[in-house]
C-alpha cells in the first residue's frame, strides 16, 4: 500500500511537512476535503445562476478593473486570461524543492472549501505532486500582496496546457507532460484562476523551506561554535546554568545546555586558564544563538498559521450564504517575520565570523593563521576574508523588504508587503551562513590540532574523526576553496534526526 498524507482540516506543522517531503508520501485528500470543495462549488454556481450583481474577481475584471462586468458566457475565458496574462515572472527559477512545496501548500488551502475551485483542479495539482510533476516558477515577479500573483499564475499554468514544467530531472512543454499522462487540460470555472493566483504559497513554500533549513543551521552553529570554544581554550563559565536562569530566555537557555552537553568530558574546557574571561563572540554566544532560535520560533509560529489558511480571495462562505472580498492575500505577517529572519540568522553568521577571526589571530597559544611557518604560509589567513565577505553581503540582504511598499494596479493596490522579495533574500542569506559556519568548522578543526595531545569531548571528537575524512589538517597551503567547498558539502549531509531540531516545547524547568 502506498504512503499518503491525507489532506484534511487537520493542521499542518513543519515536522509533519518534512516527513511529506523526506518519507516520499504522496497526497490524497480526504472524504471531508471533498465535501468541503464540492459544497463551496456548488453554492458558487447556484449563485451565479441566481444573481445578476457583480461580484468581484467571479464575474468583473481584476485588480482596478474591478468595475468591469464580465458576462456569464465569458466566465471561463477570463480565469484563463487571467492565469496567462499574470504568468509574467522573471529572474532565477525558483529550487524545484521550493515548488514542490509550494504546490502542497496550494492544495491545502484550496481544501478548506472557500474558494470555489472544482475538484478535479485540486486533484490535478495532486497528481502533479503525486507524480513530481514541477512547473517552472520565478523568483522575480511578486509585490507580496494581491497574493503572490506571478508566481502562482506560473505554478497554475500547466493545468491549461501551457508554460513548462520539470519531470524527472527533464524540462517538458506542460502540453508535452499532459498528453504523456494522458490528461485533458482543465478548463477554469468562475473564480478558479483568481483562487489559484490569490494566496501567499510563494512565500509561505519559502518560509517553511526556510525554516527546515535556519534549524538545522541554528543547531550546526552550536555544535562547531563548541569546538571553537574549545580550540580557542575558552571557558565554560559562562554556560553556567545559574547564569541563565536569572535571564531565562527560552532559547539562551537552551544553548547554555547544548554547550555542557557538547563538551562533556573535553580534556581542554576543564583544563585551569590564564585568562578569566572570553571574547563576546565566545562569552555570549548562548545570548546571540539563544536570541535566533526564540525568533525561529516566533518565526516558525506565523508561518503555521499562514499554511493552515485560506489566502486566496474573494471567500466564500456557502453556510452563511456571503461571498466577501477581502484582503487575506497580503503578505504582511510574512513580510515581517522572512525580515526577522534574515537579521536572526545574519547575526549566527557575524558571530561566527568573530569566532574565526579571534581562531586566526595567533592568540593563546595558537599560532599565526593556523599553520605551521607563517610567512612562508598563509595558512587560514583567507578564509576569515571570504567569511568576512559573506558576512557583509548578509548585512546588506538583512535591510527588511517589508518598509518597501510600491503602487500598483493604477492605485488600486496601493500598499504591498514586498514579502516575496524577503523571501528571496532570505533564502540566498541563510545559505551564506551555511557557508560561514562550514568555514568556522573548517578554522576550528585545524586549530584544535594544536592543542593535541589533549581532547575535545568524546562525543565532539567522534564529529570530527568523521569531518577530517573530508578536510584533513592542512600542514602546508593548499587550494583553500576546495577545503571549503568540502566542509560546506559535509554540513548539508550530516544527518540529524528531525526531533532534534524542532524541540520548540524547551524542558527547562
Amino acid at each position: 500500500m502506498e504512503n499518503y498524507h491525507l489532506i484534511s482540516s487537520e493542521e499542518l506543522d513543519i515536522v509533519t511537512i518534512y516527513k511529506i517531503f523526506y518519507e516520499n508520501k504522496k497526497l490524497k485528500l480526504s472524504d471531508e476535503s471533498i465535501n468541503n470543495i464540492q459544497k463551496c462549488k456548488t453554492y458558487l454556481d447556484a449563485k451565479l445562476a441566481n444573481n445578476e450583481k457583480p461580484i468581484y474577481g467571479i464575474n468583473t475584471g481584476f485588480g482596478s478593473l474591478y468595475n468591469v462586468k464580465i458576462s456569464n458566457t465569458d466566465l471561463s475565458q477570463l480565469q484563463e486570461n487571467l492565469v496567462m496574462s499574470h504568468a509574467c515572472g522573471t529572474g532565477d527559477r525558483m529550487p524545484v524543492s521550493v515548488v514542490k512545496v509550494m504546490l502542497l501548500l496550494k492544495i491545502q488551502s484550496l481544501s478548506y472549501g472557500h474558494s470555489g475551485v472544482q475538484l478535479q483542479t485540486v486533484n490535478r495539482l495532486i497528481e502533479f505532486f503525486n507524480n513530481d510533476i514541477f512547473p517552472f516558477v520565478y523568483t522575480q515577479g511578486s509585490l507580496g500582496a494581491s497574493g503572490d500573483l506571478a508566481p502562482l499564475a506560473h505554478l497554475a499554468l500547466p493545468l491549461l496546457g501551457k508554460g513548462k514544467v520539470v519531470h524527472n530531472n527533464k524540462e517538458y512543454d506542460a502540453a508535452e507532460i499532459l498528453k504523456e499522462f494522458n490528461w485533458k487540460p482543465i478548463k477554469l470555472e468562475a473564480k478558479e484562476g483568481l483562487a489559484l493566483l490569490n494566496g501567499t504559497q510563494f512565500m509561505s513554500a519559502y518560509g517553511v523551506s526556510l525554516l527546515l533549513k535556519s534549524h538545522k543551521i541554528s543547531y550546526m552553529a552550536d555544535l562547531v561554535a563548541s569546538i571553537s570554544l574549545d580550540a580557542f581554550n575558552g571557558r565554560i563559565d559562562p554556560f553556567h546554568d545559574l547564569v541563565h536562569a536569572v535571564r531565562p530566555h527560552p532559547g539562551q537557555r537552551k544553548v547554555a545546555r547544548r554547550f555542557n552537553e557538547f563538551l562533556d568530558g573535553s580534556e581542554i574546557i576543564t583544563q585551569e586558564k590564564e585568562h578569566v574571561q572570553d571574547p563576546y563572540s565566545f562569552r555570549c554566544i548562548p545570548q546571540v544563538h539563544g536570541a535566533t532560535k526564540d525568533t525561529l520560533d516566533f518565526v516558525e509560529s506565523v508561518i503555521l498559521t499562514e499554511i493552515n489558511s485560506v489566502t486566496d480571495n474573494p471567500n466564500i462562505f456557502h453556510e452563511e450564504d456571503l461571498i466577501i472580498s477581502g484582503g487575506n492575500f497580503h503578505g504582511q505577517p510574512l513580510a515581517l517575520a522572512l525580515d526577522y529572519l534574515k537579521i536572526a540568522m545574519a547575526e549566527v553568521g557575524n558571530i561566527s565570523e568573530r569566532r574565526i577571526f579571534q581562531l586566526v589571530s595567533g592568540l593563546r597559544g595558537l599560532p599565526a593563521f593556523l599553520v605551521d611557518n607563517p610567512g612562508l604560509n598563509s595558512g587560514f589567513m583567507i578564509p576569515q576574508y571570504t567569511a568576512a565577505s559573506i558576512v557583509s553581503a548578509n548585512k546588506q540582504m538583512a535591510t527588511p523588504a517589508s518598509i518597501d511598499s510600491i503602487v500598483s494596479s493604477n492605485g488600486q493596490e496601493d500598499h504591498v508587503s514586498m514579502g516575496a522579495n524577503a523571501a528571496t533574500q532570505a533564502y540566498t542569506l541563510v545559505t551564506n551562513v551555511e557557508r560561514v559556519i562550514a568555514i568556522e568548522l573548517m578554522n576550528a578543526s585545524q586549530a584544535l590540532e594544536f592543542r593535541r595531545p589533549l581532547k575535545t569531548s568524546p562525543l565532539l571528537e567522534a564529529f570530527l574523526e568523521q569531518y577530517k575524512d573530508e578536510v584533513p589538517f592542512m600542514k602546508v597551503d593548499e587550494v583553500l576553496h576546495d577545503s571549503i567547498e568540502a566542509s560546506i558539502q559535509f554540513l548539508k549531509d550530516f544527518d540529524i534526526q528531525i526531533e532534534e531540531l524542532f524541540l520548540n516545547h524547551y524542558d527547562l524547568k
